[in-house]
């Protein structure tokens, strides 16, 4: 992939992107399975991405002037690099971003500036779901510029596909992406995520959906495949989001519940079931602590890169769950998670490109009990 921000040295986001595509892959793959093993494990071929517009979701970082916004990230001086042409995003979101530049400029928006600690627009945020629809995300220092984004937002909604538009209220001076407080600009509330496997997920402005949409398909069709080939009565999917393992594995005659602490997420995935006419309960918790009880035949896990810690793991070796199917996106604390389950053996694993030209990835691992399969 040809990219001028990083052969002009303004962004190095991409660090892998002087390797061979293929050789990235390999790369990745020789170190997961050196962290993980290859004895006893069956390991599928490596599921692969397009190198660049393959991203949903952009996350822009604000400088410069209200006249003159820079879209994207901050150099060593805390100054704006414009990146509004990065290559990774898709089309839909490429094509977005010069005109958002132009609304920052329309409603007044002064970008905010790290150094003197001034200003009011930190972040824009656009997410495109797979009917080429947008969510836009204004990070705000406070409520001040609220009254001119609403004025304007009919000349925003006149030049793109704009379902959800929000501000989100981070008032602090510090390195957190967001804060808590969310105003909904806009009568739709979620971005419909209408993927091909049939599922239509429900993503609200807090919820975590993958960046790469073709490979997070391409993971729940796989968790799936595996799944139904287990056949068990009942699943439990731990940290899960706005429900996607949970809503693809759910199966007439099978118990299937869902458990994430974020109720905004827990609230779009019980709308997504109820659309989708699908028997998958959903419950706030932290699944550390709402585990403690009995256990289902099988459990999914999709922790954030922290992993699900020694609390959760010693659980699940004492259960009696007899299959684990964990989703890791680090998979050093992967391993580590597995070595306090040593009854629970790996016995497939794939790989999955979700982050080209880095060095992360996504892998999902099937866990047996005693080897069973």
């Amino acid at each position: 992939m040809d990219c001028h921000y990083y052969a002009a040295g303004r962004c190095g986001s991409c660090t892998l992107l002087e390797q061979e595509y293929d050789a990235q892959v390999l790369a990745k793959q020789t170190h997961c399975r050196d962290l993980l093993g290859s004895t006893g494990i069956d390991w599928l071929p490596a599921i692969t991405s397009a190198q660049e517009g393959f991203r949903n979701k952009a996350k822009l970082v604000v400088g410069g002037t209200v006249e003159e916004p820079t879209l994207g990230i901050l150099d060593a001086e805390l100054l704006g690099v414009d990146l509004r042409g990065c290559p990774l995003h898709t089309p839909r979101i490429h094509a977005a971003i010069p005109t958002l530049a132009r609304f920052v400029t329309l409603a007044a928006l002064t970008p905010y500036d790290v150094r003197s600690r001034r200003g009011e627009l930190k972040h824009v945020l656009v997410t495109e779901s797979p009917d080429g629809e947008l969510m836009v995300r204004f990070v705000l220092r406070s409520r001040e510029a609220l009254p001119r984004i609403r004025k304007h937002l009919d000349s925003l909604r006149a030049e793109l596909p704009l379902r959800v538009a929000t501000a989100n209220l981070q008032p602090e001076h510090k390195a957190v992406l967001e804060g808590p407080d969310e105003v909904v600009l806009t009568e739709h509330t979620a971005l419909p995520m209408r993927l091909d496997t049939g599922i239509t997920l429900q993503l609200r402005p807090q919820s975590f959906f993958q960046t790469n949409t073709e490979i997070a398909t391409a993971l729940y069709r796989t968790a799936t495949a595996w799944a139904d080939n287990l056949a068990p009565r009942s699943v439990w999917d731990l940290y899960c989001g706005v429900g996607g393992f949970a809503l693809h594995l759910a199966r007439p005659g099978r118990e299937v519940l869902g458990i994430e602490v974020s109720g905004q997420a827990v609230e779009s995935a019980r709308a997504a079931a109820a659309e989708a006419g699908l028997a998958a309960r959903f419950e706030v918790g932290d699944a550390t602590v709402f585990a403690f009880s009995t256990a289902p035949e099988l459990v999914v896990l999709n922790p954030p890169r922290r992993g699900i810690g020694p609390k959760l793991a010693a659980w699940l070796e004492a259960s009696s769950a007899s299959h684990v199917l964990y989703s890791s996106c680090r998979a050093e604390t992967l391993a580590r998670d597995l070595e306090s389950m040593p009854s629970l053996r790996p016995t497939r694993a794939v790989l999955l490109d979700m982050f080209p030209n880095t060095a992360h990835y996504e892998v999902l691992v099937q866990l047996d009990r005693s080897g069973r399969r």
